[in-house]
C-alpha cells in the first residue's frame, strides 16, 4: 500500500492505494504527459458526491485500461 498527498482545490488530502494501482496511476500520468496531482484532480472532479476518492481512482484506472 502506498500513500501520497495531493492538493485538491487548495486542500491537502492523502490517498492510499495498492502498489499496483499507484504504479498504474503513475504510468497513465506519464502517457498523458501530466502530473499525478492533475490526474487525481481530474478524477476527483468526475466522482459522485460521497464516493471515496481512493475507490474512485481504482475504478477510473480500471476503466482506463478496459478502453
Amino acid at each position: 500500500m502506498k500513500k501520497i498527498s495531493v492538493s485538491l482545490s487548495g486542500h491537502q488530502t492523502s490517498i492510499s492505494l495498492e502498489d499496483e494501482f499507484m504504479d498504474a496511476l503513475h504510468e497513465i500520468a506519464k502517457i498523458r504527459n501530466t502530473s499525478i496531482a492533475a490526474l487525481v484532480a481530474e478524477i476527483d472532479g468526475t466522482r459522485k458526491l460521497g464516493d471515496n476518492l481512493s475507490s474512485a481512482i481504482r475504478v477510473w484506472v480500471l476503466k482506463y485500461y478496459r478502453q
